[in-house]
């Protein structure tokens, strides 16, 4: 049995230390929030916090964490930086399809936590590891700039 920290709860999973982190989340404790999109670390899709920082979930062994906790899509809202990007997503409605969307949003607050006041570049930088197949970079980075705004 290993024992993980997600959103502030611990939970016991009975896996194998190399699982990953992904498949503990969706398919041991139901937290879907977080997507698979390539299961290479390439798309962003399964961004996740470790630490307070962005990592992908698709390529960490769940052994690895060794106690540190995670935070998911589902465990933002608690959180005022987490309050400020969704609320800045759905202002100017950044979600088309809405795949990537949690992954983006969770890269978007590890950026913020680091550099609350990100030029175009500064975003562009730290968002370039997530896709979004419809196209939405501009709403992003727009979105980010406004969540800024709320956080100062």
């Amino acid at each position: 049995m290993l024992t993980v920290r997600i959103n502030d709860t611990d939970y016991q999973t009975d896996v194998t230390p190399d699982t990953p982190l992904l498949w503990v989340l969706r398919d041991v404790l139901g937290l879907t929030g977080t997507k698979f999109g390539c299961g290479i670390a390439e798309c962003g899709a399964c961004t996740v916090h470790v630490d307070g920082k962005a990592v992908r979930a698709c390529s960490l062994p769940v052994g690895l964490l060794n106690g540190r906790p995670v935070t998911t899509i589902e465990g933002i809202g608690s959180d005022p930086l987490g309050q400020a990007v969704q609320m800045a997503w759905m202002e100017i409605d950044v979600v088309q399809c809405g795949y990537c969307q949690p992954g983006q949003i969770m890269s978007a607050i590890a950026l913020l936590r680091d550099n609350p006041h990100p030029t175009d570049a500064d975003i562009d930088a730290a968002m370039s590891g997530n896709i979004c197949r419809c196209g939405t970079y501009l709403r992003i980075r727009q979105a980010i700039h406004n969540a800024a705004g709320l956080i100062t």
